[in-house]
């Protein structure tokens, strides 16, 4: 076989099809949820991964507030903040900040495995979460898919 009649092409930020994805949040456990969003914005689904570029799809995810924890977690799980002063760390349950804005329980989990570098922030902007049922993305004509199949 002609070993120069084939090459591995890498994908550029041009060439990339992007789509709009739309996720159910409902009875899914938190970290199997950001895990499985975290490969698809990152690209890791599609054939023509690269490493270094954007290459996934912009996902939205609905139903936030019916997210599931196991176990004790609602008041075992700690989110650590620093107000930037001495003596400035806060802490808060999974429960208290699920009460003050669930969207950031999903937030914060995609956010913690994407890569912590420019790349992971702009897949981050790739990421609209919702508490409800309803969201403004009707424009994008969004694909709804089974993260049960996907898992």
């Amino acid at each position: 076989m002609d070993t120069l009649s084939y090459k591995t092409v890498s994908a550029k930020s041009s060439s990339v099809d992007k789509k709009w994805v739309l996720v159910d949040a409902k009875n899914q456990p938190l970290g199997r949820l950001s895990s499985a969003v975290a490969k698809i914005l990152r690209g890791k689904n599609k054939p023509t991964f690269t490493p270094h570029v954007d290459c996934g799809d912009n996902v939205a995810i609905i139903n936030a507030e019916k997210i599931s924890l196991g176990g004790k977690k609602w008041d075992n799980k700690v989110y650590i903040s620093h107000t930037g002063y001495p003596g400035g760390q806060r802490t808060k349950t999974a429960t208290q900040v699920f009460e003050k804005n669930p969207e950031s329980l999903i937030e914060n989990a995609v956010k913690g495995m994407l890569p912590k570098n420019r790349l992971g922030a702009d897949l981050f902007r790739n990421l609209r979460v919702f508490a409800g049922e309803e969201h403004n993305l009707k424009a994008q004509k969004p694909e709804k898919i089974n993260l049960n199949e996907l898992l």
